[in-house]
């Protein structure tokens, strides 16, 4: 019954709180669980890189004005022969990577 009460007190808050506000909850949630994400990167229409099992994409923001930067970043596995499984050699090292707002064509996603 507890349980019950808990689950109906936090309906009524979620119903209360702006959609930006669900929208942040949800995304702290995610970051605290990790999405499994796949970001791809094309060059027209072509796939030229992918990276697999990213917890998160975050945008870079300036160490002296707090300005958000035009470019986003994160870690994950490159999938260097795009057939989208990870193999051994691969699973081996985190990588770091950044695209910019303005020249790249990407898709991030979670996966399926």
């Amino acid at each position: 019954m507890r349980y019950i009460t808990l689950g109906i007190i936090a309906a009524f808050f979620l119903a209360g709180c702006t959609q930006e506000v669900q929208n942040k909850l949800g995304r702290a949630v995610q970051n605290w669980t990790g999405t499994d994400g796949i970001l791809e990167v094309y060059a027209g229409d072509k796939l030229v890189k992918r990276f697999m099992k990213i917890d998160k994409i975050s945008t870079a923001y300036g160490t002296d004005d707090n300005r958000p930067r035009p470019y986003r970043y994160g870690y994950g596995y490159l999938d260097k022969n795009l057939d989208g499984e990870l193999q051994e050699d691969e699973k081996r090292k985190k990588v770091y990577f950044e695209f910019s707002d303005y020249s790249t064509n990407y898709i991030f996603y979670e996966k399926p």
